[in-house]
């Protein structure tokens, strides 16, 4: 499916209307984030993920939701499993680590 942009037009109705959703919260500056981004963007073309939106706001251009997301370093992932995030933190993953948080996601209960 390909990660998609957010913004602070479209975020609130991206993590709400879609059952899981996947945000990499990233910068340009930011080496880790760099690093991280062909891994996530690996993810979010594999045809067994193609049910899960891989989101990424550039917390330069939206601080808005950075500071609302409690945003304190980069890269941070957040996952959200019917409109509640289950899963928040810091870091950039290698990709059999994102794998398995993927494939966790899929299986968590949410009310």
């Amino acid at each position: 499916m390909a990660t998609t942009q957010l913004s602070s037009a479209d975020f609130e109705k991206t993590i709400t209307g879609n059952d899981l959703v996947f945000v990499d919260f990233w910068a340009t500056w930011c080496g880790p984030c760099r690093a991280f981004g062909p891994i996530y963007e690996a993810a979010s073309d594999k045809p067994e993920n193609s049910d899960i939106v891989f989101g990424k706001i550039d917390i330069d251009a939206n601080q808005d939701i950075a500071q609302a997301a409690g945003i304190q370093a980069v890269p941070t992932l957040m996952v959200v499993k019917k409109g509640q995030i289950i899963f928040k933190q810091a870091g950039a993953l290698q990709a059999g680590d994102l794998d398995n948080l993927i494939a966790q996601a899929k299986e968590a209960k949410v009310d």
